[in-house]
């Protein structure tokens, strides 16, 4: 059974979101409120092993809610994928 696993550059996004959720003391309550879907939801986006993520939709609602641009979940410069 092959693993889902996501690439590096969704990686990256989800962890600079939970990163910014935490400083603004917010829980995945909190952003599958948001987002309105599950609390769930979010715990299957934060774990690396599972295929869940966010789209784009989701990046811009978050952006606008904690109150920061879509580009602060970015990196500054492209990540190389390891094929």
């Amino acid at each position: 059974m092959t693993k889902n696993k996501k690439s590096r550059i969704e990686q990256f996004v989800i962890d600079k979101i939970k990163e910014i959720r935490i400083e603004k003391g917010f829980s995945q309550e909190d952003i599958a409120s948001m987002l309105d879907t599950s609390r769930g939801f979010i715990g299957q986006i934060e774990s690396q092993n599972h295929p869940a993520k966010y789209n784009f939709n989701h990046i811009n609602t978050l952006a606008v809610e904690l109150e920061v641009s879509p580009k602060d979940f970015f990196p500054e410069k492209p990540i190389i994928e390891n094929k």
